[in-house]
């Protein structure tokens, strides 16, 4: 099969037709190309949009994706920032444009969609023991010789299955050995005992090549600045064991592998002390959240909190609702729920309430739940609150929140819409 390049699988996203599929989009947009419903520009507010209507902040987005360009140059990490927070290609392309190695994901339809978009390297954050999976991984390798394709293994159990899976392919498999954050934490293996007897395992066998280390810091119990930086020293000296061992026989470079998006502050400090290993190391970031930010769980814990002089993340998503019922002076509704909110961390937070055209702070005015479709609204009696006003929300945790929403609008801050980012959930 002959794969269109990234550039033609963006375009034909690009001729994609607006219709019922996408919620919040102009009616009378019906049967119009998303290209060319770009090209009018129409104004989020007036421009026949439909509540709830979920935006990016085009300068915002633009803003998080150059700080975190210029954070990993500074601090020499490679960047493979993880896609399954928005799952939208427009997005990954933007990513790579701002200098990313490739793109993290975590399960295999997330490959797929990145394969079908164009993109040449994959960094899998788990370990894959899907056999139809990957036989398909293994396709796409021995078709495309510039397609680079990483993923955890984290048991001897899961080497045979690899194996099992994978005989007669053409290429191996590269695989990272995955070391747990602690006991008790996620996935990987437990103990350097543990990582030592599946690295024991993949050289064992011809369809797995070992190119690294890695593990998820966010997953550290108890997790502070201490015990962060002392799993993380755990990770890095087990890749100069590794190597003294003379376990990464043919490859090109060392892959050392980190990062979410509490405390890449930590991986940025302790990936520099990494000491001259006897091949290049490839320190490779994963932060993914800070392509929208939030305005709950993220904006609280990001490490620009811990380091100002390296910048700060702006939250990049607004949804915006409209009052729908007002029966109280204590109560109000908007017609935006859990089919449209991100909740799973924390309730949206009233930011802003419009009316005529004119925006101004949701003073005395909070979101308290959230059903289906409505949001419940505690009002004080400063809230200036009426049926037909538009209220702009924060939303917490961008993992939840893109993937409620195929096609969303990208607002320059007048409103002006100057592009649509599709989804693939």
């Amino acid at each position: 099969m002959v794969r269109d390049t990234g550039t033609e699988a963006l375009a034909r996203l690009a001729g994609e037709r607006v219709d019922h599929r996408f919620k919040g989009l102009p009616p009378d947009a019906e049967g119009v190309t998303v290209a060319d419903l770009s090209a009018q520009r129409r104004n989020l507010f007036t421009g026949g949009f439909t509540t709830p209507v979920l935006a990016l902040s085009a300068e915002r987005l633009e803003h998080n994706l150059r700080l975190m360009e210029t954070y990993a140059t500074r601090h020499g990490l490679a960047f493979a920032p993880h896609g399954k927070t928005s799952m939208a290609p427009q997005l990954f392309h933007r990513q790579l444009a701002h200098g990313a190695w490739g793109i993290t994901l975590a399960v295999p339809h997330q490959v797929r969609v990145a394969r079908e978009f164009g993109i040449d390297r994959v960094f899998l954050a788990n370990e894959l023991v899907d056999a139809a999976a990957l036989k398909w991984i293994s396709s796409e390798l021995d078709a495309d010789d510039d397609f680079r394709f990483i993923c955890y293994v984290d048991s001897v159990r899961g080497v045979e299955l690899m194996d099992a899976a994978l005989r007669g392919a053409a290429r191996p498999l590269d695989v990272v050995v995955e070391l747990a954050a602690g006991e008790g934490a996620r996935t990987g293996a437990r103990t350097e005992a543990e990582c030592v007897a599946v690295a024991d395992a993949v050289a064992a066998v011809e369809t797995l090549r070992l190119v690294g280390v890695a593990g998820y810091e966010g997953e550290v119990p108890q997790a502070d600045p201490e015990r962060v930086h002392a799993w993380l020293r755990r990770l890095t000296a087990l890749a100069v064991e590794f190597d003294k061992g003379g376990r990464f026989q043919g490859v090109e470079e060392i892959v050392v592998s980190a990062g979410g998006s509490a405390w890449f502050d930590a991986v940025a400090d302790v990936f520099a002390e990494l000491p001259e290993l006897s091949l290049p190391a490839l320190k490779l970031l994963r932060s993914g959240a800070y392509v929208s930010h939030d305005d709950g769980h993220y904006r609280e814990i990001t490490p620009f909190t811990r380091i100002p002089e390296e910048g700060a993340l702006e939250p990049a998503f607004r949804l915006w609702a409209q009052i729908v019922s007002r029966p109280s002076p204590k109560q109000a509704f908007a017609n935006a729920g859990k089919r449209d909110a991100a909740y799973d961390l924390d309730l949206p937070l009233a930011q802003v309430v419009r009316r005529d055209g004119t925006e101004r702070p949701a003073t005395g005015v909070e979101i308290t739940g959230l059903s289906d479709q409505h949001a419940w609204l505690r009002t004080t009696a400063e809230a200036d609150l009426e049926v037909g006003d538009w209220i702009g929300m924060g939303l917490s945790h961008p993992c939840t929140s893109f993937d409620k929403w195929q096609l969303i609008p990208v607002a320059e801050a007048d409103g002006t819409v100057v592009d649509y980012i599709r989804t693939f959930f």
